[in-house]
């Protein structure tokens, strides 16, 4: 069967480091870290005490403000993040067939906000003060429904819940989604809002939560005092269409995806699988995807969340998909300045390895000072390099183990 040919023509990211793709990747640039103390409630009585939170956004400044008070803020982060991205694609909706263009947008959690706020009035109040519209403002769906809904986007919509997965694998998805002409265009991507008492207090018991009180200690991928990650917030989207929808229209295109993989370890509800297997194969499923051997991969972004077992079993991981080559290829780790954000995890990675592509540039993974033993490959310690990047790989592993690493090429007619 022949396929489409996919590629990147909008970019749109909501960050702790900058609410546009631009103020984004300069702040991955010059190393700026969006970590600082959680200033949404108090954590006096909590062990973790930073987060990397969003800053300055306001719901109103990318919809009226009626249709802001009618989704959370992981919904209003997907339509603004959507915004850009459809601008910066120069698409034009009253042009297209809105039943050829898709949306894939997912959340790993929803709005835990909605439901501590709701669950407070049920037990104060009783069950009639609960807000009508709790349901439509809690599901995690309605980040993908808001954003079709906003932007007159009526072909396929869905969304993929995988946990830190989630942004990576909803890419993926619309990317097969166009290349099995199922749409012409999808607006793709991953979004997050969990900075709340509960979502602290859950992963913080998991002791999945760094507990420095450093912000610039606090999120270090792949060191030897990393002590777990950071939560994060945001949302990262891409505007994905065939190429040849993409040249009739004249499209300024940034980027191929080449390939896409996704796996399960099938081993554990948190731990990756301990010989990096499950994870390997993804990149091994994502590079014969894109027709390509290991030696061809110039940069990997990796999960790199800064917990113990996730570092040291993804460099595993990396060694086994590609051999000799992963001592020189160049690794990042993107979340050890903007944190983990969970479901748009993958979408604003996936928007670094495009930026890397474009602008020849690998950024520093940021606060890593030593590396921890086992972790021994180049994770780009220091500054970040200038490289000519052709071949760049994403990945997330998601509790449940979920895994998925999307390919992505320098275009080239």
């Amino acid at each position: 069967m022949m396929s489409n040919r996919v590629v990147v023509t909008g970019m749109g990211a909501i960050t702790p480091i900058g609410n546009s793709v631009d103020e984004f990747w300069s702040g991955l640039k010059e190393k700026k870290v969006g970590i600082g103390p959680i200033t949404v409630f108090d954590t006096e009585s909590y062990k973790v005490k930073l987060a990397a939170e969003v800053k300055g956004f306001e719901g109103k400044n990318y919809m009226d403000p009626k249709t802001a008070k009618r989704m959370e803020r992981f919904s209003q982060f997907a339509v603004a993040a959507a915004k850009e991205a459809l601008e910066h694609s120069g698409i034009e909706m009253e042009k297209e067939d809105p039943y050829r263009v898709g949306v894939c947008i997912g959340s790993g959690i929803g709005s835990l906000q909605s439901i501590e706020r709701e669950y407070k009035k049920l037990l104060d109040k009783g069950p009639s003060r609960v807000n009508p519209l709790l349901v439509p403002l809690m599901i995690g769906n309605m980040a993908a429904g808001n954003v079709a809904i906003q932007f007159g986007l009526k072909g396929k919509c869905f969304n993929v819940v995988t946990a830190c997965a989630t942004g990576t694998h909803s890419i993926g998805e619309a990317f097969r989604s166009i290349q099995y002409g199922e749409a012409d265009v999808m607006v793709a991507g991953g979004t997050e809002a969990s900075i709340t008492p509960l979502s602290i207090a859950g992963f913080g018991a998991l002791t999945a939560l760094s507990t420095s009180e450093d912000p610039l200690r606090a999120s270090i991928p792949f060191d030897s005092e990393r002590n777990g990650f950071v939560m994060g917030e945001g949302a990262g989207v891409v505007v994905l269409e065939s190429l040849d929808h993409a040249r009739a229209r004249g499209a300024k295109i940034y980027g191929e995806v080449a390939g896409y993989g996704a796996t399960c370890d099938a081993y554990h509800i948190t731990s990756p699988a301990e010989d990096g297997s499950g994870a390997a194969k993804a990149m091994e499923m994502a590079m014969k995807d894109g027709n390509i051997g290991a030696e061809d991969v110039d940069y990997i972004n990796a999960h790199g969340t800064g917990t113990h077992h996730n570092d040291l079993f993804e460099t595993k991981a990396i060694k086994l998909a590609l051999g000799e080559h992963a001592y020189k290829v160049h690794i990042n780790s993107t979340k050890s300045m903007v944190g983990h954000l969970l479901g748009a995890a993958g979408g604003v990675e996936f928007i670094a390895c495009v930026k890397a592509i474009e602008e020849g540039f690998v950024h520093a993974t940021a606060g890593l000072e030593r590396e921890d033993e086992g972790c021994d490959l180049d994770y780009t310690k220091g500054d970040g390099v200038k490289a000519d990047i052709r071949y760049a790989m994403s990945n997330s592993l998601g509790f449940g183990g979920h895994n998925a690493s999307l390919l992505v090429k320098k275009f080239e007619e």
